[in-house]
Parts: structure tokens; C-alpha cells; sequence
């Protein structure tokens, strides 16, 4: 392997592929032994294969911007990121443990709010949550289950061991990416799915079906299930087209759909309505139903929250899931891991700086320039501090933000993200940094993605892997080393 990598360095960082000694790990040995098979040429006609495979299969995003909005293909790195199928297995574990805890918490809050009575989080912290929804008070979803589908971002520090770094609990996106990562790496490098090595991550539609299933209020051998989208200008309306259209089920808008005087969903068709047992909403909270929530939105439904309350239909993930989808509950996620099911976490949290804390606050506010200071309930990488890449200007704005609403905000150590070789110009390999971002699914039974998303910064040194924010993917392998 010394032609592909004999001048790849990913210095002080933990690298997926390689070890410090410059071979490879036992994950990726079989991997990177045929990728130096390849000439530079080669590679470089796969990575255009890619490409085309991207454009052909119409896998694209959009990016929103001050001079409107911007229909981009999918970045793509044809080099799979590798992770041993031991380690795997103990993170799905975590990840489990971690949802369930997280249902338990979010489903207390709406009832008896046991865990701010036994002093576990304060209650001023749900009291100033902006997705705390007291329209939801007293609402018993099936299964106790509010969050059904969950995308955990991982991150690997120098240690070589995974972190939680956030729980997205509202409107996760990104599993289509995942899926069509693997169907664009089989068709540029087939010949490695020769064995069986390579653990399948296909199965996500089909489990997606199930666990949406469980939930309808009528017990019917084919339940009527929706996938609810904003509609074609939203940045994830090709995942949501995508996952219709892999499940088999109706791909509506807010118009297809109204509440009948039973307080039933019905869906327009024509052959006349069509009763609705399960929504998958990829719409927020505040604009799925203007008559309890914003009374202009044209996205929702009226009277949807009403034939919810009533349990006439299930609605995924629930309302109000997103108050433990805060980066200020995230601080607590452990101690509610071991409150609610007397464990210890599997998965270790990033060490983070409550800013409402006074001492916390002044700690933050004297290490600006090291630490990454993010607000309570964005996501996409919009609205944060990168300490170490920032101006004294930036800091100096954010310290005022800090002062002005100290409960919006949490700051962390940068981390030392683990790299990946990543194919820049051709045939040349060099580290990038990433994150994962697998997919859990949680009703009657509870399901893990086999890897997730892996989203790769594609611009050298920087940490920001979001693909608005200039970010690419990559496809996730979870590989068998038996024998090594």
C-alpha cells in the first residue's frame, strides 16, 4: 500500500484507515490494498463515475441563500470510511440506551415531571425551552415512545473513542444520503462487495415501514401511512420523496389533507377520502397545525393536533420531542440515562460549558478562542463559534449573544475530529475530518442503522461537516474482521 498512501499524514489526529505506523487498520486492509491496485487514472475515472452516478440518480440538496435557493448535487467521496463490526455493535448498544432514555424523559415531562421533582434538571430549563409545548401536556403517545425517529451525531476524538456530540430529535434528516451512498460506492467499487465482509445498510425503508406501522391507533393489517412535506422548495424534499417512494406509501402536502367532524385525518383522493392512521411530519412543530400552533402557516393541517389528542391518528416523530432536542438538555442526557433506567452511559458526552452558569459563563467567555459556543436549538452548523477559526470580531459578538440570553447558549472543546483519507485531485489522498451520523429508530421494537451518515469536511482543516456549509459524504462500512 505504500503508492497510495506513503505520504499520508493526518498528524495529531485519530485516523478511521490508518494507523500511526502508516498501515492499515484490520477494517480497512482489504479496502485500501485494492484501492493500490488502482493507477492514478483509474481512480480518478471512478470518482468521475460518481459523479455521474450523482447526477443521473438526481441525488441533490438545496442550499438556502440571501439570492434564493440553490439545488446542489450531493458532494460524494468515493473512499469508504471503515469501522470494525465489534466497535459497531457496542455503539448501536449506546444508541439504544440512549433513545429509550430519552423517550422516558420526554414523556415524563408531559405527565408527572418526576425527574425535576428528584432534582435531575431544574425546571427552569423546560420552563424556558422553546420547544417545550404545553399543547402536548397529558398526551400518551403508543408505545410511551415520542421520538421515533432519531439522528445521534457521533464524533471520534484523538482517543479513538465515539462521542454523542447532539440528539436530533425534531425533524432528523440525512438517511437517504446514507442509502444512496451505498448505491453509488457499489456501482464505482464493486468488485469489493464480492464478500460478505461488508455489513448491508438496506433495510432502513422496510424498518422505517414497521416501526411507523406499530403506531397506528387502528389495529389493520395495512395501515394508511404519509410521508407530510413542506413541498419541492424545502432543502430535504428529495430524502422525503425518497423515503415515499422506498416504503410504498403517499407522499402529501398539507393541502392533500383535513379533519373530518370525527376527528378523523382523512387524505383527498379520487375515489374520495382516505382515512390517515400514521403521518411521518417533516414539518415542524409550530407549523403542522394552524389552529393550535402558528395560525398563517399553509404547511399543516387544521385541526391535526385535535385528531391526535383524540388518538385517532399517530403522528412521527410526536409534538413537542424536540424539548430534548436542546444542546442545553443535551448536558444532562447522562444523568437521565441513569435516572430513568439505572445505567451507566455507554456513549460518553463531549465535556460542555452550561453559559448560564455564572462560573461556566466566565470560563467561556475568557476561552472564546478555544472553544466552539453553540446556540441551544439550531442545527445545520448554522449560528456557532469556532473558537480556533474565528476573528476577535466574531468572538466579540458572540461574547455580547453570551450575556444577552446566557440560557441560549453552550460551549465546547474543539475537539481533535478523526480524519478519514479523502481522494482530492488525482489519485491523491488526503485527511479530512468527520462526523457520523446513524439513524435510530424506536416504537414497539428499537432499531439501529448499520453505520449512518458519514459527512466529511471537504476543505482542509476545517471542522464543519455540514453540507451547507460546504461539507461532503461518504459511504459508511460496518466490516467483519474475523481472523484478524
Amino acid at each position: 500500500m505504500d503508492k497510495l498512501i506513503k505520504n499520508y499524514d493526518s498528524g495529531d489526529f485519530f485516523d478511521e484507515l490508518i494507523e500511526p505506523s502508516g498501515s492499515a487498520r484490520p477494517p480497512a486492509k482489504q479496502l485500501l490494498k485494492y484501492l493500490d491496485s488502482l493507477s492514478a487514472e483509474e481512480l480518478e475515472k471512478r470518482r468521475l463515475t460518481a459523479e455521474a452516478t450523482v447526477q443521473e440518480m438526481g441525488i441533490s440538496f438545496t442550499v438556502y441563500t440571501e439570492e434564493g435557493n440553490i439545488d446542489r448535487a450531493w458532494p460524494f467521496d468515493i473512499i469508504p470510511r471503515t469501522i470494525d463490526a465489534k466497535d459497531w455493535a457496542v455503539t448501536e448498544a449506546g444508541l439504544k440506551q440512549r433513545l429509550t432514555a430519552l423517550n422516558r424523559f420526554i414523556d415524563d415531562l408531559y405527565h408527572d415531571q418526576n425527574c425535576i421533582k428528584d432534582g435531575i434538571i431544574p425546571e427552569h430549563i423546560i420552563k424556558d425551552s422553546k420547544n417545550f409545548r404545553p399543547e402536548c401536556v397529558g398526551v400518551s403517545p403508543a408505545f410511551g415512545v415520542w421520538a421515533h425517529i432519531c439522528g445521534t451525531d457521533l464524533v471520534r476524538d484523538h482517543d479513538g473513542k465515539f462521542y454523542v456530540l447532539e440528539d436530533n430529535l425534531r425533524v432528523p434528516s440525512g438517511v437517504s444520503y446514507m442509502l444512496e451512498n451505498r448505491a453509488i460506492t457499489k456501482r464505482v467499487l464493486p468488485e469489493l462487495f464480492e464478500n460478505d465482509d461488508i455489513q448491508p445498510n438496506g433495510s432502513y425503508p422496510a424498518e422505517l415501514f414497521e416501526t411507523l406501522a406499530a403506531l397506528s391507533p387502528r389495529k389493520i393489517d395495512r395501515p394508511e401511512i404519509v410521508v407530510l412535506t413542506p413541498g419541492i422548495y424545502n432543502s430535504a424534499y428529495f430524502e422525503h420523496a425518497f423515503l415515499a417512494q422506498q416504503m410504498g406509501v403517499e407522499l402529501v402536502e398539507g393541502s392533500d389533507m383535513f379533519v373530518g367532524d370525527d376527528n378523523c385525518v382523512y387524505m383527498k383522493t379520487i375515489y374520495g377520502p382516505e382515512r390517515v392512521d400514521v403521518i411521518y411530519r417533516r414539518i415542524d412543530d409550530l407549523f403542522i397545525d394552524p389552529e393550535a400552533f402558528n395560525p398563517e402557516s399553509v404547511l399543516g393541517v387544521p385541526g391535526l393536533m385535535r385528531a391526535w389528542k383524540a388518538g385517532n391518528v399517530a403522528l412521527a416523530n410526536a409534538p413537542g420531542a424536540g424539548v430534548a432536542d436542546d444542546k442545553v438538555v443535551y448536558a444532562y442526557v447522562p444523568a437521565l440515562i441513569r435516572y430513568y433506567l439505572n445505567e451507566e452511559p455507554i456513549l460518553p458526552n463531549v465535556e460542555t460549558y452550561l453559559c448560564e452558569d455564572p462560573e461556566q459563563q466566565a470560563f467561556v467567555l475568557a476561552n472564546l478562542d478555544k472553544l466552539v459556543v453553540k446556540p441551544a436549538n439550531e442545527s445545520g452548523g448554522y449560528g456557532m463559534l469556532v473558537g480556533p477559526h474565528s476573528t476577535k470580531k466574531e468572538q466579540q459578538t458572540f461574547a455580547e449573544l453570551i450575556k444577552a440570553n446566557p440560557r441560549n447558549y453552550i460551549a465546547q472543546p474543539t475537539l481533535k475530529l478523526s480524519t478519514a483519507p479523502t481522494l482530492i485531485g488525482t489519485g491523491a489522498l488526503e485527511p479530512r475530518h468527520l462526523d457520523l451520523r446513524p439513524f435510530i429508530l424506536q416504537s414497539r421494537n428499537t432499531y439501529v442503522t448499520t453505520g449512518g451518515l458519514t459527512r466529511v469536511a471537504m476543505k482542509k482543516g476545517s471542522l464543519v461537516v455540514n453540507s451547507s456549509q460546504g461539507g461532503g459524504s461518504k459511504d459508511t462500512w460496518i466490516v467483519e474482521t474475523k481472523g484478524e
